[in-house]
């Protein structure tokens, strides 16, 4: 691992008299230098394996239609190689702990194909301009439970410390207004499950173009749910306002129950709280690899390596690939699976003495190129590694970001795993294309009325 001080000294960061100070001018201009708009390395490593970053992609494959399951632009990639049990040793160096647990858990099944590395990130150039400009002049909130003065980028493209790099993660752009219909399920130890369907849709308030930091009031996004299946959810819904300092103003949450008509507040809808459709297997928090406030952990910049990571993950959500054929027991099947070694950050967050998860700690590696968190470690309250979460990246190149194609969350105790996000039986998947409704759109008065059996 590259420690962060060499790191920072690369940068030339600069700190007015705190660790909450945006950087100089000098710098950020390395944002249109050595580094790329996002902040990454733009130069790739000293072995060649990971490529110099060249814009990413840039267009959509031609024949390909919005809305529609994606084109894999990169068909013809085969593998360099395969990671299983018996070659783990080889590759230890470039693997987190809860992945090398996964291939001690499975040792017969696990695998991991391993391809050419593409850094196909990329994001649209007012992403970027918004990016410079955060650079200079965003700072963490009081204690850290938010920022302030920035909007429309990712905050803290140079960050200084583990809480900007968590906000990057939190705060990176995923698109404006998206709406999508998708599954998830519960996969058992012997290969069963049962597919919850909702319809989501989701604004991204930060992201909207031609607002501004004072404008938020506080919300980065909103999301409403409606489930669609099984027959007894069908109808239910839930409205999400994500605050963004969720110390001072807790994340308002709404649920719409079909059979008695009401709508009602939704409480302690944050941290470890059990998602009741993933059976248990994930916390409120895990939800996006991490979601909400950071308050209950001391967070930590612990620097980059060099790790093999879910990327470019098109097949995995093609319609050619049943449900039947990826959820394999115990995993996903690794035949519809691609890795790739890129550079992460890693990001550690330790339970504050006095404060209250089932996590003692988390260590998320941070896809240097897009902030999305690509695998996610877990440990319980005896230190002992626990749960793995890996977010299986691909590039929506409508937009274009570096998105999840489907989140896994692994239990090694349970030998159970919950997959979100699943489209590949669905008529199209994603929908960038609708225009943004305004924010009452979003109010729990809507709700009721959209919530029908």
């Amino acid at each position: 691992m590259r420690p962060l001080h060499s790191i920072a000294a690369a940068l030339a960061l600069t700190v007015a008299g705190a660790a909450h100070a945006a950087v100089s001018a000098e710098a950020a201009a390395q944002l249109h230098g050595s580094l790329t708009p996002l902040g990454a390395e733009r130069a790739g490593n000293a072995a060649g394996s990971i490529p110099a970053w060249t814009g990413g992609i840039t267009r959509a494959p031609a024949g390909y239609t919005p809305a529609q399951h994606h084109i894999d632009p990169f068909a013809a990639d085969k593998p360099l190689f395969t990671i299983s049990k018996g070659n783990l040793d080889k590759y230890k160096a470039n693997l987190s702990p809860g992945q090398i647990a996964l291939f001690n858990t499975y040792p017969e099944t696990f695998r991991m194909p391993v391809y050419p590395s593409r850094r196909s990130g990329s994001a649209p150039q007012w992403v970027y301009d918004n990016t410079f400009a955060n650079a200079t002049r965003a700072r963490l909130a009081e204690g850290g439970n938010g920022f302030v003065d920035a909007f429309g980028g990712i905050p803290f493209p140079l960050p200084q410390n583990g809480l900007e790099a968590l906000w990057n993660h939190i705060a990176r752009y995923r698109g404006t207004y998206v709406v999508r219909r998708a599954s998830e399920a519960t996969v058992q130890r012997n290969g069963d499950y049962v597919l919850v369907a909702t319809q989501q849709e989701a604004l991204f308030k930060y992201y909207r173009q031609g607002g501004d930091f004072a404008g938020l009031n506080n919300i980065l996004f909103y999301v409403l749910s409606f489930a669609k299946g099984p027959a007894r959810l069908a109808g239910d819904a839930a409205l999400i306002h994500e605050t963004l300092d969720q110390v001072v103003e807790p994340r308002q949450a709404w649920g719409y129950s079909a059979g008695q008509r009401r709508v009602r507040r939704a409480p302690n809808l944050a941290y470890d709280t059990p998602v009741a459709s993933a059976d248990g297997l994930r916390t409120v928090d895990d939800s996006d690899m991490f979601n909400g406030a950071p308050d209950r952990y001391e967070w930590k910049l612990l620097g980059k390596r060099e790790l093999y990571i879910p990327y470019d993950n098109y097949r995995i959500t093609s319609p050619a690939v049943s449900y039947r054929a990826l959820l394999s027991a115990n995993h996903l099947n690794p035949a519809y699976t691609r890795y790739e070694l890129h550079r992460v950050w890693v990001v550690e967050g330790d339970l504050k003495p006095g404060a209250r998860h089932i996590y003692s700690k988390r260590v998320l590696f941070l896809d240097e190129d897009s902030w999305s968190a690509a695998v996610v470690d877990q440990y319980d309250g005896r230190g002992e590694l626990w749960r793995v979460s890996m977010a299986y990246l691909k590039n929506f190149y409508e937009l274009p970001a570096t998105w999840s194609a489907v989140d896994v969350f692994h239990d090694l105790r349970a030998h159970r795993y919950h997959v979100q996000n699943l489209d590949n039986e669905e008529p199209q998947t994603l929908d960038f294309s609708q225009a943004s409704p305004a924010d009452d759109y979003f109010s729990p008065s809507a709700l009721r009325r959209r919530g029908t059996r």
